[in-house]
This record gives structure tokens, C-alpha cells and sequence, in this order.
């Protein structure tokens, strides 16, 4: 038994197989008790809740969108401190927001910026053109760079989905096997090759 599964108790099958579930049922203690050791919000937290709820309603009487970026890049210095209501930024204990406004989407083209143009002509927004020659022709996305690193072959698996490969302009994209199910855990990965018959078994 490896020395990570040390305290654990190992009177079921996990320990001898792959069994999650049977793992969970042996190693967790159920809480039966009530929320009284809990403590309830502070005033500042109930003032600055009760703004954003109402921002939250703006927001979905605008489709589900209150701001788009399209003239900044998000990094993480792209933008001053930001408050969720300016008028009661005192009352605020972790200062900063993804952007510079509550809920305004962010401008995010290093996954792909097809997908970022199109995410924000969705709902109305015209990302400003220079982005477009400067994601094409002068910084490659995270996309672009998947792309370029797969071979005819690779793209060829994926097309014919041998092979699992994420949409084009996902910001992730890869070509993914089912080994992504797997726990990268050294112990289930040997027993699981280790049951594997030998022609199935990659060298």
C-alpha cells in the first residue's frame, strides 16, 4: 500500500482494485449535526450582496449579459482596482474585480480569438478590429499553437473522432485520449496496464 493511502481505511476493494466508490464509502464521516455553528453575514456583507442582486437583475433583463469588454486584453494588470459598488468601496475587504466594473465580461483572445470575437458579436458587441490583425498576424493563440503542433495524422484521428479533439475554437483545444478519465495516480495506472492484454498495451 502506497504511503499516500496511509490512515485511510482499507478494509474494502479500492485498495486491492480501481473502486471510487467503494474508496468514498469506507474513508468519509457523515455530518448529521445543524448550521447553528455557523456565523451570519455582516452588514457589509448583506449591503454589498443586496447591490449585486440588483446588478444580477440588470444583467439578465440585458440577455444574460450587463458589459462586454472590447478594447482591453485581460491580464492581470489590465485594469485598476474595481468595486462592486464604488459608493460603499470601504465597506469592500478583498479589493479588485476581473475587470473594471461587477460583471462586465472580460476580453480573453489567447484561446482563440475567433472565439472571443464571436462570443462577443453574440451579444452585441463589436471587439475592436486591431485585436484581429494582432491575433492573426502577430501573436499566436493558445488555438492556433494546438493546431500548428498536430501532425496530418493527428488531424486526421481527430476528424474521424478516433481520437477526442476539442472544437476548433475552443480555448483549450486538444486532442484528448481516454486515458483523461484516469486518475493520474501511479498505482491505478499500473493496474489498470497490467490487466490490459498484451497486443492492447501502447509500447
Amino acid at each position: 500500500m502506497a504511503e499516500a493511502w496511509r490512515g485511510f481505511v482499507k478494509d474494502g476493494h479500492w485498495d486491492v482494485d480501481v473502486n471510487v466508490r467503494n474508496f468514498i464509502q469506507r474513508n468519509y464521516t457523515p455530518y448529521d449535526g445543524d448550521e447553528s455553528f455557523l456565523e451570519g453575514s455582516t452588514e457589509a456583507t448583506d449591503k454589498l450582496w443586496g447591490r449585486l442582486q440588483e446588478l444580477q437583475k440588470e444583467e439578465r433583463e440585458h440577455d444574460g449579459v450587463l458589459e462586454c469588454e472590447t478594447e482591453v486584453v485581460s491580464s492581470l494588470t489590465a485594469y485598476g482596482p474595481g468595486y462592486i459598488d464604488e459608493s460603499m468601496k470601504d465597506l469592500e475587504q478583498i479589493v479588485g474585480l476581473q475587470t473594471d466594473k461587477p460583471l462586465k465580461r472580460a476580453f480573453m483572445p489567447y484561446g482563440g480569438i475567433k472565439m472571443a470575437e464571436e462570443a462577443a458579436s453574440t451579444y452585441g458587441y463589436e471587439v475592436n478590429p486591431k485585436f484581429h490583425k494582432i491575433f492573426n498576424d502577430y501573436h499566436k493563440t493558445h488555438n492556433q499553437a494546438v493546431f500548428d503542433a498536430y501532425t496530418d495524422e493527428m488531424k486526421v484521428a481527430r476528424h474521424t473522432h478516433i481520437v477526442t479533439g476539442l472544437p476548433d475554437t475552443y480555448g483549450r483545444g486538444r486532442i484528448v485520449g481516454d486515458y483523461r478519465r484516469v486518475a493520474l495516480c501511479h498505482t491505478v495506472v499500473s493496474r489498470w496496464l497490467s490487466r490490459q492484454p498484451a497486443h492492447m498495451v501502447l509500447k
